[in-house]
C-alpha cells in the first residue's frame, strides 16, 4: 500500500525541472535562431530523402491542360481576392473561333471505291441491322 502524497513530496518532483523556461522566441517574436535549427535538422532527418515529402512545387508547369488550366485559375483567385472561374470558364479562347478542323483535303476524308464493308455486289439494307439475327 503506497503513501498517499503529501505537498512535500510534490514539492520534490518539481526540483528537478528548469527554472528558467527554454527560449524559443526573441524579443521581438521571432525564432530563437538556435530553437529554428533544431525544428528544421527534426525536419529533415524524418524526410528520410523520399522527393514526394516536398512541401512546396518542383516545377510550376505540368504537360496536363487540366491541371495548367485549375493552377492558373487558383493563383488568379487568391491574388484577386475573387472569385475567377467562371470567368475563365465562360471566355472565348481561339479554338472555339469558326474555321476547317480537319486539316486534310476532302478527297483523304471521302472514300471513292468499294472496301471491306462495302463490296462490289452487296445488296443496301432498308434499315440498319445492329446484330445478324433476324428480328
Amino acid at each position: 500500500m503506497s503513501k498517499p502524497k503529501t505537498i512535500a513530496s510534490k514539492s520534490k518532483a518539481h526540483k528537478n525541472k528548469p527554472a528558467t523556461p527554454v527560449a524559443r522566441r526573441d524579443a521581438t517574436g521571432h525564432l530563437a535562431p538556435h530553437y529554428k535549427r533544431g525544428l528544421l535538422g527534426e525536419s529533415r532527418a524524418k524526410q528520410d530523402g523520399d522527393a514526394s515529402a516536398t512541401a512546396f512545387i518542383v516545377r510550376p508547369r505540368t504537360a496536363e491542360e487540366l491541371g495548367e488550366e485549375l493552377g492558373e485559375a487558383f493563383v488568379q483567385s487568391a491574388t484577386s481576392g475573387e472569385q475567377a472561374e467562371a470567368e475563365r470558364r465562360d471566355r472565348l479562347v481561339p479554338e472555339e473561333d469558326g474555321g476547317p478542323f480537319v486539316p486534310s483535303n476532302a478527297r483523304t476524308e471521302f472514300a471513292t471505291d468499294a472496301d471491306a464493308s462495302n463490296f462490289d455486289g452487296a445488296t443496301r439494307e432498308p434499315l440498319p441491322k445492329t446484330s445478324k439475327a433476324d428480328p
